[in-house]
């Protein structure tokens, strides 16, 4: 699943290539919605890991790309990498055209109306572009989190703060030496909000070129701590990493037992 960082640099290359462009048509596929004729892009915008495209006329186009989703960008009239029926969006007119394949989410909104104000208030600030609010990110757990919930399921609760995956999951909780199952209730404000400090933190440093990056000693071993990396030696302890589906909703999930008891 692309995490934050990923839809923050994708906004913003659309953003430089649609903003104040009138495009000839917005075809979006019919199990999502409707499609649109020529319209003015006012900008386009991420918000965690959804991303907005907002027209002049006040609709907006959401989009949550979901495991599968990728944009692609074309010059007008070249073959696609993908079937066509695998579009979700198609952001046509003029030199090049704008795909969007296999998205979890596609919803036309009103810029102002309620569903998108509704929109906003689910998501927690967006880490990369908010950054971290104390006050209101330990409200935001209070609300949407039990107690007993496991930092594994926090962390990917994008109602508490937007934009971490499961990549930044197992690098934080390995960074901050916390096992992934400790329990909301286990950890100190400071603590938790440590968490998120290091979520924008490393979500901020992974925002120009390359591969993703959380460790950054230039020692030739390694761009992540945990992340991939299942039965192979912790790079801080040498115990071998664990790999295990955790949470609710089961994602992989990696970690050191010897450094996060």
């Amino acid at each position: 699943m692309p995490e934050g960082d990923t839809i923050h640099k994708v906004a913003a290359y659309l953003d430089d290539a649609l903003r104040g462009q009138r495009v000839e048509m917005v075809r979006v596929h019919p199990a999502f919605g409707p499609s649109m004729g020529a319209r003015v892009v006012r900008r386009v915008v991420s918000e965690g890991k959804h991303l907005f495209v907002h027209f002049v006329d006040g609709m907006a186009l959401r989009s949550h790309l979901g495991m599968y989703g990728a944009w692609h960008a074309y010059p007008a009239g070249a073959a696609w990498h993908k079937p066509r029926r695998q579009a979700s969006i198609v952001i046509g007119g003029g030199r090049r055209d704008f795909v969007c394949f296999n998205a979890k989410e596609v919803q036309w909104l009103r810029s102002h109306g309620f569903r998108r104000t509704d929109q906003g208030a689910r998501l927690g600030a967006d880490l990369i572009r908010d950054g971290v609010g104390d006050e209101e990110l330990l409200r935001r757990i209070g609300t949407f989190c039990e107690p007993r919930t496991p930092l594994v399921d926090l962390l990917l609760d994008q109602r508490v703060a937007a934009g971490v995956g499961n990549v930044y999951k197992s690098e934080v909780l390995f960074l901050e030496r916390r096992a992934p199952l400790r329990r909301v209730q286990d950890l100190t404000a400071d603590a938790l909000l440590a968490l998120y400090r290091r979520a924008a933190t490393l979500l901020a440093e992974n925002l120009g070129g390359g591969p993703r990056t959380t460790r950054f000693s230039a020692d030739g071993r390694g761009r992540l701590w945990v992340y991939g990396r299942a039965d192979l030696p912790c790079r801080r302890c040498g115990a071998a990493v664990r790999r295990d589906p955790l949470g609710m909703r089961p994602r992989s999930t990696y970690w050191c037992e010897r450094c996060q008891v």
